[in-house]
């Protein structure tokens, strides 16, 4: 076995530790169905799901399905809870509707953009290693799992409480945050789908006041979710708080402003037009006043 099979099957190991621990944890008076806590059985779908459509993408070596089957599988485990859930009252239904409707429209998103694209060069290296590719299916699985642990969590509870203010502010919360995302994400499409624009960088719309504003959105959104169902957690099912923590490391250290501010460093560093406005520009957390 080379040294990257053994990381990957180092890195398949942790993750589903900490997916098992995950779920041991936010199953603490929570439901159970036929015996199983139902917060449990939720993790443990999100992962098979992942390993159910590794099968035939790594036979055909395409990552086609990746982000489709993440997206997915937010829709599918969500609306299973729904349904499994003994009492579902009017915060379930909240809580349902937010990961709904994040998880349709990002998946539609990123689906779209591959087909565009033709393919996905974060895959290039590792669709064709069965264990390597295998490792992001299971930390697909674990970002699932995690990412919507506090919705999850508080959906599978027993303990039950009228929607109340927090509730309303993180519901207006988890709407500002789509509309930042949504609307960033639709200026990014646009002006690269402009034959003018080819091998230059964004820099109006929300662009101009953050250059990473889609991942500023999507923080805010999470914040809203944990918001809503943070009144029915207690004990160790305030292991739901690591929802949007995970979204903040997962954007601001791992896989997404490390990685595209690289990339974008490579193709314009040194430019006196993209070094003005990375200096103009904050990372993340949108500048209020408008742009000198």
């Amino acid at each position: 076995m080379t040294s990257q099979n053994r990381a990957s099957l180092l890195t398949i190991v942790i993750t589903l530790v900490i997916g098992a621990l995950v779920a041991v944890a936010g199953s603490q008076g929570g439901a159970t169905v036929g015996g199983i806590p139902l917060f449990a059985l939720a993790v443990g779908v999100a992962f098979l799901i992942q390993v159910i459509v590794f099968i035939p993408s790594a036979i055909a070596r395409t990552e086609r399905f990746f982000d489709l089957t993440g997206g997915g599988t937010f829709l599918l485990v969500t609306l299973g809870i729904l349904a499994l859930s003994p009492a579902p009252d009017a915060r379930s239904v909240v809580l349902a509707v937010m990961v709904a409707v994040w998880a349709v429209r990002l998946s539609g998103f990123l689906f779209a953009r591959i087909h565009r694209a033709g393919s996905d060069d974060r895959f290039d290296d590792i669709k064709g290693e069965p264990l390597r590719f295998l490792r992001v299916w299971i930390v697909q699985g674990a970002w699932v799992s995690l990412t919507a642990s506090a919705a999850w969590i508080a959906m599978s509870s027993l303990q039950r409480r009228d929607l109340d203010a927090l509730a309303f502010a993180g519901i207006a919360v988890w709407v500002i945050g789509l509309v930042i995302e949504v609307v960033a994400d639709l200026q990014k499409t646009a002006f690269k789908a402009n034959p003018a624009h080819r091998g230059l960088f964004i820099s109006s719309g929300l662009w101009s006041r953050s250059r990473h504003p889609n991942y500023f959105g999507e923080i805010v959104l999470w914040i809203g979710v944990f918001l809503v169902a943070a009144p029915v957690l207690s004990g160790w099912q305030w292991v739901g708080i690591l929802s949007p923590l995970v979204v903040v490391l997962l954007l601001t250290r791992v896989s997404g402003i490390p990685l595209l501010e690289a990339k974008a460093d490579r193709t314009w560093g040194g430019q006196d037009a993209y070094e003005a406005y990375k200096k103009r520009t904050p990372v993340l957390i949108p500048r209020l006043s408008s742009p000198s």
